[in-house]
């Protein structure tokens, strides 16, 4: 493990590990802990009692943040007809359809979220290989491949989050920036483990919010007592 700087160090010294942080005393301390020289994203992590080997504990989802990300989001849409002039309507920053498909496979990279009707799969499709590594690729299961593309669009644009627990059971999702208020990145930290919450599944067995913790892109992680969450 590459040794860390004096500045980390210090941070470090300001979290008690014996001691039971509830949300807001956590995010109080990542703010605090901020070494960086630029406003920093707040990231969650989620430990979950799920195997991600079985297909019927697999999680992935999205949620709209009550007070958003922090950060614009540049959307593109694949759709075409009166769809195509919806999502314009909604604020796309891209849409078309065979052109930024071949646009995208000859290495566009310029947005930040993919959208598309499911009459455009079949096109989108030809850059699994390219959207897929890279978290892009169009799901269901993130309302990021449908018919309502105003829905999608102005959800992306408010504050919308994916996310998917990884092979250890674990998920990670943007809640804010380290500027903003303690309440605002607690409501979103709730927003997400309510969500979490709300999709467990049915196959999980035990404790299902077995940790939680938050942290800033360049500081320490402060552990969140679950004792302290009205889990339901």
């Amino acid at each position: 493990m590459a040794k860390r700087g004096k500045k980390y160090q210090d941070a470090v010294k300001l979290i008690d590990k014996e001691q039971v942080y509830n949300t807001e005393e956590a995010i109080e301390l990542v703010k605090k802990t901020s070494i960086a020289n630029f406003d920093e994203t707040v990231e969650a992590a989620v430990r979950l009692g799920v195997d991600p080997r079985k297909n019927d504990q697999q999680l992935r989802g999205a949620v709209v943040l009550p007070h958003g990300t922090g950060k614009t989001q540049r959307v593109l849409v694949f759709a075409k007809g009166d769809k195509a002039q919806e999502a314009e309507q909604a604020g796309a920053d891209f849409v078309g359809e065979e052109d930024l498909v071949n646009q995208v496979q000859q290495g566009w990279f310029d947005f930040d979220v993919v959208i598309a009707t499911p009459d455009m799969m079949a096109q989108v499709g030809k850059l699994g290989k390219i959207l897929g590594p890279k978290g892009l690729m169009p799901n269901p299961k993130t309302g990021t491949v449908t018919m309502d593309v105003t829905k999608a669009v102005e959800e992306v644009k408010a504050g919308k989050v994916e996310y998917r627990v990884d092979k250890s059971g674990n998920i990670h999702a943007p809640i804010g920036k380290v500027s903003f208020e303690t309440e605002k990145l607690a409501e979103n930290f709730k927003a997400l483990v309510d969500a979490l919450v709300k999709a467990k599944p049915a196959a999980a067995k035990g404790t299902y919010v077995r940790g939680t913790a938050v942290a800033s892109t360049m500081g320490p992680g402060v552990t969140i007592s679950t004792s302290t969450l009205n889990l339901k």
